[in-house]
């Protein structure tokens, strides 16, 4: 096929993997603007600019909503001289800033795919580079596209339209949990199996360097080719040559708050059901469900129902919290950004089997006592069953939405090639 017809479909490809790329990567962040928040307070704490901290929020949804919007504007060709534009600019700024963080490495993960899609730094980094040659192409070729809408008001509505969707899905996230929950305490999870390692699985890998100084001439040496006697040992160095299998979930722990003694297992492996009451900092958490809280604890007393709370707060903090709230549960130490991680939501409430996680719920959504049935594991199912519903509708949703984007491709007449020959027409018709 010559250069110049395949020019056309190389410049829809472009923008439609451009396209692609933006959406989901601002969709996995839209889904979970908590996820976000810790991830640029932890970028504001490595950097010394701890004051932003408050504004960690508002940019987490402007990042995502920025990043959809742009996708969305590529896939549908709304404004093209505006998207590219928008699309350079932060292509710019975010290769030049990931090629500074995978320089200094200041947070191991660059959360640029959430928690879906985990990156190293330097991964991330060379994943911009390889995006900013589409964008840069279709950069220079902006003017070469053609819009789908034929009147302006219909591409400002377009964008207009989805910018409220986008921000709808982030609010709708941060007001109740991440509709798509792509961390390794979701539903149906079992954290015993997230914990341990396979027998079969690959170990680290160092190579171990061995250094020894004769006449004050030191020397290194390998494990295989040790010097003689006459040589004194003055220090060993190991270097990680291959990373071995980590388990998703390594730094889930429970401690007693009064001593410390670990109770992990003992509260994984209960066979009957327990209630978990996640806070990570309970100066922070939200008393607006804590007569709910509260009242549940007292139910789940009543069956025989295990009702405890994880926090990584002081001792001196739950017993304000206790004295404030009237809590008649038992509290217990676990790590912060693990806390975090298990629930997007302060405090939030799981149910668990078993080491299993049966249901989840944020703490606006924590249910009434007399909802409950004495027979949990029915009524967590049915709560998935609910949640299952409402995923595949926003699967379905999505799905629309990229498929009328899409039908800029196949639309007749709109490609970069006609539009080039609707350019270069004369008046009289002739070319």
């Amino acid at each position: 096929m010559p250069v110049k017809k395949i020019k056309p479909y190389f410049l829809d490809f472009s923008r439609i993997l451009a396209g692609l790329v933006f959406i989901y990567s601002g969709f996995v962040k839209g889904i979970d603007p908590l996820g976000s928040t810790y991830k640029f307070t932890d970028y504001f704490v490595a950097f010394n600019i701890e004051f932003l901290e408050p504004f960690a929020l508002p940019l987490s949804v402007a990042l995502s909503a920025a990043e959809m919007l742009i996708g969305i504007t590529l896939l549908a060709s709304v404004h093209m001289i505006i998207t590219s534009w928008a699309l350079l600019l932060f292509m710019g700024f975010f290769t030049i800033l990931t090629f500074i963080i995978a320089l200094t490495n200041p947070v191991a993960d660059c959360g640029c795919f959430g928690d879906a899609i985990i990156l190293t730094n330097w991964e991330t980094f060379w994943k911009n580079v390889v995006l900013m040659f589409f964008v840069l192409y279709i950069f220079v070729k902006r003017k070469n596209f053609s819009p789908f809408f034929t009147k302006p008001v219909f591409e400002w509505m377009t964008a207009v339209v989805f910018l409220i969707i986008i921000l709808g899905i982030s609010a709708y996230s941060y007001l109740n949990l991440p509709v798509i929950d792509y961390r390794p305490f979701s539903i149906g999870a079992d954290i015993n199996e997230k914990m341990s390692v396979p027998p079969d699985a690959p170990a680290d890998e160092y190579e171990i360097t061995l250094y020894y100084e004769k006449d004050g001439d030191v020397r290194p040496f390998s494990t295989d080719s040790l010097p003689g006697s006459d040589w004194q040992w003055v220090r060993t160095e190991s270097t990680l040559i291959s990373k071995g299998y980590e388990p998703p979930v390594t730094d889930f722990y429970i401690e007693s708050a009064d001593d410390g003694t670990d109770y992990t297992y003992a509260i994984l492996d209960d066979p009957g059901y327990t209630f978990i009451l996640v806070a990570y900092n309970l100066d922070k958490s939200s008393r607006l469900s804590i007569v709910r809280i509260n009242r549940l604890a007292e139910w789940s007393a009543g069956y025989g129902i295990n009702f405890i709370c994880l926090t990584a707060s002081t001792g001196s903090q739950i017993e304000g919290f206790i004295t404030e709230t009237g809590a008649g549960y038992d509290f217990y130490h676990a790590d912060e950004i693990t806390l975090k991680t298990v629930i997007r939501s302060n405090p939030g409430l799981l149910l668990m089997k078993n080491g299993t996680i049966l249901a989840k719920w944020h703490y606006r959504n924590i249910p009434h006592a007399d909802e409950l049935k004495e027979n949990l594991l029915s009524y967590s199912a049915e709560l998935q069953q609910e949640s299952g519903n409402k995923l595949v509708t926003y699967g379905y949703l999505l799905a629309l939405f990229l498929i009328i984007s899409l039908l800029k491709v196949i639309r007749p007449g709109v490609n970069s090639s006609s539009h080039d020959s609707a350019v270069n027409r004369r008046p009289d018709g002739r070319n």
